[in-house]
């Protein structure tokens, strides 16, 4: 497949992942000139995220596509935005642009044609941690609608909204299978759930 064109929004703790959903409110002028950009082409931007802080950091290797699939637009030029995962993507080239946000040339992963599965063993490790996990951070859970996720939907569903630092975020984002997830997102709640358990702070 050819390197894409993409426009990026470089955010912090920010993950995406392919078919999962992220809601964003936007309101600095670059991004909001980015949503009007591509609302006018694809509605498609890369959400990425920085690997330092500055105004213009150095980017991480790997992002994620994403579909504006749903968008409020307010009164004082502020959007509301929900963005659906499509695919991740690796980043050959920054180009040299005169827009206010950033674009990259990237390689688009393919999609892929069939859903991951977990082995059983490897749904119940995961059901296990989340739950000792959910516990000792006092999250209130309704696992009964979480045993009915298939396998994608709960290892991402996690992955996104596990408190942890953008360089384990990162790393979830990259793993090359739904098991790698998987197991790194249990040794993650493991080393966040004795941070809690130790009186410390988590790793955001």
């Amino acid at each position: 497949m050819p390197a894409t064109r993409v426009s990026i929004f470089p955010l912090a703790g920010a993950l995406l992942l392919p078919g999962m959903q992220l809601p964003l409110h936007i309101f600095e002028p670059r991004y909001r000139a980015l949503i009007h950009d591509a609302m006018a082409r694809d509605r498609r931007i890369g959400m990425i995220q920085p690997r330092d802080a500055g105004p213009v950091p150095t980017l991480y290797d790997v992002g994620c596509l994403g579909h504006v699939s749903d968008i409020e637009a307010l009164e004082d030029g502020r959007f509301n935005i929900i963005l659906t995962g499509l695919a991740r993507f690796r980043v050959v080239r920054e180009l040299p642009v005169s827009t206010q946000f950033r674009q990259v040339e990237a390689d688009v992963e393919q999609v892929p044609q069939e859903d991951e599965v977990l082995a059983a063993v490897e749904r119940a490790g995961l059901e296990k941690e989340s739950r000792r996990f959910a516990e000792i951070l006092g999250y209130v859970v309704d696992w009964t609608a979480v045993s009915r996720l298939d396998d994608t939907a709960l290892v991402n569903g996690i992955a996104q909204i596990a408190p942890f630092d953008p360089a384990a975020k990162q790393t979830l984002l990259e793993a090359e299978t739904l098991s790698d997830r998987a197991e790194c997102l249990i040794q993650l709640m493991q080393i966040v759930g004795r941070i809690e358990r130790d009186g410390g702070a988590t790793m955001q």
